[in-house]
């Protein structure tokens, strides 16, 4: 069968990769074509357009780049029909996946969804245009089911991706040697996130907090998305250490982590590392967020426990003064720090033990196979 799939970011690359390596298992004569990134391109896919030319972060980003994305909907749309896939899959990146699955629907192509758009979280009535468009539906988070199960649609929980990577990763036993990490010094690590807005606009803050800390080497949690010399400009003091593609092994050194929201702070609890989550955005695109986001929480960690286990430094809160307090209860608390690991244990009950992508894969054909 031929399979078309569409990742619009480093997250997404690396779920869709494991996905395509278990598609290949199911269907050995699978044709993979699609928009992603290395990760899926090394996993078997034509690659046809790099996510990190999708890369646009926030409201007021989209819509200053908004002919440019249209320009990328016509060049994916044409690329849909000449190659004729059996099936689209879309992963996350609701923005531009929704668009291509009303393409879909419109031309009679069948549509599978793996990873959820974030409905849940803000404009909860687009579930209606997914109840329509999508034929199936694969969410990753466990309050997912229960959400769409409230609009009459059935979708499958097959686990979370991030558990199984985190639990399938083999910690390297020379990580400091190899990247000429001081043995005396516990590390802070950084993860200021993949796209370069978000490390712009968190890094220098995050950073900025090094001087309370002079006990402690930082680690910067760098993507090889950008060059060396772009992550440098940051690289100031001794005590900064800049690696790259490395964040499993980094979390698994560290003593506690500042962590940009997004996926990141999930796979943080999962390596059982305190953490404070960290973010920031352009002031229209935070206006619009505050009055759209219907969810209590930005981290995944506190969306899973449905309760707040790690704290949040959101906009005017994300300010050096606020990192260095919280960083301290972390470091320092031991009751602060006992309730956070609690907080972990919830998340990681909740989450379960799957095998995602094997999961997925076999659900994905079998239905394929069925017509369903």
């Amino acid at each position: 069968m031929k399979y078309y799939i569409i990742a619009g970011e480093r997250s997404g690359d690396l779920h869709a990769s494991n996905l395509i390596k278990q598609l290949r298992k199911q269907d050995p004569e699978a044709v993979v074509r699609g928009w992603g990134g290395d990760m899926m391109q090394e996993a078997g896919m034509h690659l046809v357009k790099h996510y990190q030319e999708l890369a646009f972060m926030g409201f007021a980003e989209a819509a200053a780049n908004f002919f440019k994305i249209l320009g990328f909907l016509r060049e994916c749309k044409e690329d849909i029909t000449a190659f004729k896939p059996d099936v689209i899959i879309l992963v996350d990146y609701a923005g531009f996946n929704m668009r291509i699955a009303k393409f879909a629907k419109e031309h009679g192509v069948k549509v599978f969804y793996y990873i959820s758009p974030k409905i849940w979280a803000w404009n909860q009535g687009r579930v209606h245009k997914i109840k329509r468009l999508v034929d199936r539906m694969f969410v990753i988070m466990p309050f997912e089911e229960e959400f769409y199960g409230r609009f009459d649609y059935k979708v499958d929980y097959i686990g979370n991706p991030v558990a199984d990577s985190v639990n399938d990763h083999v910690v390297a036993p020379d990580f400091r040697v190899r990247n000429h990490i001081q043995n005396n010094k516990p590390i802070i690590a950084l993860l200021p996130g993949s796209r370069k807005q978000e490390i712009e606009n968190m890094l220098e803050v995050m950073l900025s907090v090094l001087p309370s800390f002079r006990d402690y080497q930082f680690i910067v949690a760098g993507v090889s998305n950008f060059s060396k010399e772009y992550y440098e400009q940051y690289n100031k003091d001794p005590n900064i250490k800049i690696v790259y593609d490395q964040t499993y092994d980094l979390l698994a050194y560290a003593k506690a982590a500042l962590v940009t929201s997004g996926t990141a702070t999930l796979e943080t609890a999962l390596f059982d590392v305190p953490q404070v989550v960290c973010y920031k955005t352009s002031a229209i695109s935070y206006a619009i967020g505050k009055r759209v986001i219907k969810v209590p929480y930005i981290s995944l960690v506190n969306l899973i426990a449905d309760k707040p286990v790690v704290t949040e430094l959101i906009q005017e809160d994300f300010t050096a003064k606020k990192i260095v307090a919280e960083l301290k209860n972390i470091l320092f608390d031991k009751y602060a720090m006992q309730k956070q690991q609690e907080g972990y244990a919830l998340v990681k009950k909740k989450i379960g033990e799957h095998r995602t992508a094997e999961r997925a894969a076999e659900l994905m054909v079998g239905y394929l196979k069925e017509k369903v």
